[in-house]
């Protein structure tokens, strides 16, 4: 699900005062991050012309009264640091934009001086141990695009939030809200609202009069409804409501025609809700562990779909509506009970290039047809599917087959056609099962004896001073003289008697 992501630039160096972009380009960047600083360079402050300055990942304790010295910052990162205090100079940057203090353990009250930022649009204040937000920030800064508190123990709101009008992104995943902040839906251009993980029992019915609400993430609290008023987020896209306690979702949100995104795991829904067959520009669902044995047959209309996560669920049988989406790029069907009954799958025709390790584990598969997809290897696990009589896999990218899969002593047909195959050579594979079989057969007997040389000499010769086999087969290959050969010969020329003897 998408989040707050705070872009970063990169920079090679701290441009210099000779540098010719300093007269012509007054936009400047500083990078100096990860650095494990503990204290902010005195250098940074006399590039009065910077305009972003990168500081986070380090150990610094303090912001010098110096920093009133860059006039034309409009970016400052120092989250990541060990930052109690604010110094009053901060206060003083009057061209900010975007502050991030996130992960220090700041004290409160110093953040007082924050509120005299008054071009702020965004602010991040992660996992900072805040117990209430300042009142003045909320007075004061009228700009604020993005206020992010997620990782605090906030338990409410101040009513002054109202004030933040121009506020677009709000984050409070992992606080202590037991209600929903009534005062966020007078927030209007609220765009993005991050819940997940507080333990809010209700939404509002007011939520739909955020209209420009486009990502709503709710997971992990103690929702056991929603209100139909959400339908009125005509710009909802994105929907996480994954572990709460639902067991429907008000038709009404059938209305959400712009839905790409959903999340509903974890909740008691047993069936999937009609609604969601109506959303045909969904991209991702999610609807593991939610107790359901079947699929709708409109199932099939969600033809966007690219990734679909069915797992730990009671599914017995593969359902047929997946075979139609042909957007899909990622299927989770993991911890179901397909594998007690299904005996044929045929997933040909697709742009798979790998198997799951799970078609090991179906007692029962008879047939598998892969033909037409773009495997580049079978998984080992699928010589434990004893089972199998019919394993199609021609018009593929297979190089080679595992080591064990004569194994499969019920396979009475195996197509390998239209494969670039080397293990075995294409004309092994050409002459049927039994060529095949012994090929894998005489080749684990080589790869067996050839682990059985190898203790020995490892054992025995490397004792003796004869060098690891591998530098022998390196040398064998190259044409050259063995270990055993080169310390021959400088024996022979090291004779003292022979060199004396006249």
């Amino acid at each position: 699900m998408s989040k707050d992501v705070k872009s970063v630039e990169c920079s090679p160096k701290i441009p210099q005062r000779n540098d010719p972009q300093h007269v012509n380009d007054r936009r400047f960047f500083i990078d100096a991050s990860n650095q494990s600083l503990t204290a902010i360079p005195l250098e940074i402050f006399t590039f009065t012309e910077v305009e972003e300055v990168h500081l986070e990942n380090n150990q610094i304790e303090e912001i010098p009264q110096e920093i009133q010295c860059l006039k034309k910052i409009r970016v400052l990162y120092l989250d990541k640091n060990n930052l109690r205090s604010l110094c009053p100079a901060l206060g003083l940057l009057s061209s900010l934009e975007s502050l991030d203090l996130s992960y220090n353990p700041i004290f409160s009250s110093s953040l007082l001086v924050v509120s005299f930022l008054r071009a702020l649009r965004e602010l991040r204040l992660y996992q900072t141990d805040l117990k209430e937000i300042p009142v003045t920030i909320c007075k004061n800064l009228h700009h604020l695009e993005l206020l992010g508190l997620t990782g605090n123990h906030l338990k409410c709101l101040p009513k002054e939030i109202v004030n933040q009008t121009k506020l677009r992104e709000i984050y409070l995943k992992r606080n202590q809200l037991e209600v929903f902040p009534q005062e966020l839906c007078v927030l209007y251009n609220l765009e993005i609202i991050d819940l997940d993980e507080n333990k809010i029992g209700a939404i509002p019915e007011e939520i739909g009069h955020l209209t420009q609400l486009q990502k709503f993430f709710l997971a992990s609290n103690n929702l056991p409804v929603l209100p139909a008023s959400l339908c009125q987020c005509s710009q909802l896209s994105v929907l996480d409501l994954s572990h709460n306690l639902l067991h429907s979702i008000p038709n009404s949100l059938a209305e959400l025609r712009e839905m790409t995104e959903i999340g509903l795991s974890g909740n008691r829904l047993e069936k999937v809700p009609h609604l969601i067959c109506r959303w045909t520009s969904l991209h991702l669902l999610y609807l593991r562990n939610t107790g359901l044995r079947r699929l709708r047959g409109s199932f099939r209309r969600l033809v966007n779909l690219r990734c679909l996560d069915l797992s730990q669920n009671h599914l017995d049988h593969c359902p047929p509506q997946i075979c139609v989406l042909k957007n899909l790029e990622v299927l989770a069907l993991d911890d179901n009970k397909i594998g007690k009954s299904l005996k044929e799958l045929y997933i040909e025709n697709n742009r798979l290039e790998y198997l799951p390790m799970s078609l090991g584990s179906i007692p029962n598969l008879e047939v598998l047809d892969c033909r037409h997809n773009s495997l580049k290897q079978l998984p080992d696990a699928i010589c434990q599917a004893q089972a199998l009589k019919e394993l199609l896999l021609e018009d593929n990218l297979l190089t080679h087959l595992p080591e064990n899969l004569d194994s499969l002593v019920n396979i009475k047909v195996l197509t390998l056609m239209d494969n670039p195959m080397k293990e075995p050579p294409k004309e092994v594979c050409a002459e049927g099962n039994e060529a095949i079989w012994k090929y894998l057969k005489e080749k684990r007997k080589r790869n067996i004896m050839a682990t059985k040389i190898q203790a020995w000499w490892r054992g025995t010769m490397v004792r003796k001073g004869f060098g690891k086999f591998s530098e022998l087969i390196k040398a064998r290959k190259k044409g050259k003289a063995s270990p055993k050969d080169k310390k021959g010969k400088r024996n022979v020329k090291g004779i003292p008697g022979k060199k004396n003897k006249k």
